[in-house]
């Protein structure tokens, strides 16, 4: 069995391939995300994506694949490596917070540099410091009854920022907030984002947020990956209804009739400014809102 020692940290890159099997839904995923950056996934409700981060986290287990972070195998069934949850190098900001509710919000943020070996002086130093950021240093003797849904979205992403993980895990960590709480959020993340040496995974399913946080964007549907680019590659060349309603552009199916001519299902011929497939071949228009007066 291998196990993950807490000092010193890991490093390098995620690699995974996670195959779960939940009631009737599948999950196949291969990725790799590199140090520094920070991948966004995106998808419909049920598409996996929460059950990817859980399995990456090991909280869910796996039926197939692997995780590797860095030189360190975390999980492979054929192997029996196994390192568990709390020994992972591992922040994870869950989507319904799950802040333990017998401590205060100091102490809940507290909970991670303590749980690597730091003192209790310095832990809740390292705490109040991420209270403040997040503009909820006033709350901090408050235990999670007592927070607004806000207030607790951002003590757990405080919780899960102060213990200053290897790999960061964000399942939808700005929901809850209003308009002007997430701004302010968004941009303080962000930056903490831009400054992180680790790989960071990003569930959401804001476009807004994939645009302003990631380096790149995964379309998981049906828990397999649809499509995979810069979010700018993503808006430009959608493959998938849900990834062109994410782009604000309109997909429209149909048959190219030559090189300037789509036909669609309707009949209709559509004018395109070329059609590189031959005729007769089944293709997809994109027409971005902006092209339509």
């Amino acid at each position: 069995m291998t196990r993950l020692a807490t000092e010193p940290r890991v490093s390098g890159a995620l690699d995974a391939r996670i195959v779960v099997r939940q009631g009737g839904h599948h999950l196949d995923v291969s990725l790799r995300v590199e140090p520094a950056t920070t991948l966004a996934i995106l998808g419909p409700n049920g598409a996996g994506k929460t059950t990817l981060l859980r399995a990456v986290a090991g909280l869910t287990s796996l039926e197939g694949g692997r995780v590797q972070l860095g030189p360190t195998v975390l999980d492979d069934p054929t192997s029996a490596d196994w390192v568990p949850p709390d020994e992972r190098s591992v922040g994870f900001v869950f989507q319904d917070d799950v802040l333990f509710p017998h401590l205060n919000a100091r102490d809940n943020v507290a909970f991670g540099p303590r749980s690597r070996g730091v003192g209790r002086i310095e832990s809740r130093r390292r705490a109040d410091a991420w209270l403040e950021r997040l503009d909820v240093a006033a709350v901090a003797t408050h235990r999670p009854a007592r927070l607004s849904g806000g207030q607790a979205r951002r003590v757990a992403l405080a919780r899960a920022l102060a213990a200053e993980p290897w790999l960061l895990l964000l399942d939808e960590p700005l929901t809850s907030l209003d308009a002007a709480a997430r701004v302010a959020t968004r941009a303080l993340l962000r930056r903490h984002l831009e400054a992180h040496r680790g790989p960071c995974l990003l569930v959401t399913h804001d476009p807004l947020d994939a645009l302003t946080l990631a380096d790149s964007v995964l379309v998981l549907e049906a828990g397999v990956v649809v499509q995979r680019g810069t979010p700018d590659e993503i808006a430009a060349r959608p493959r998938s209804r849900y990834a062109a309603d994410l782009a604000g552009v309109n997909l429209l199916r149909g048959r190219v009739v030559d090189a300037g001519t789509v036909r669609l299902a309707s009949g209709v011929d559509l004018a395109v400014a070329d059609a590189e497939p031959a005729a007769g071949t089944a293709v997809v228009a994109i027409v971005h809102p902006r092209a339509v007066a």
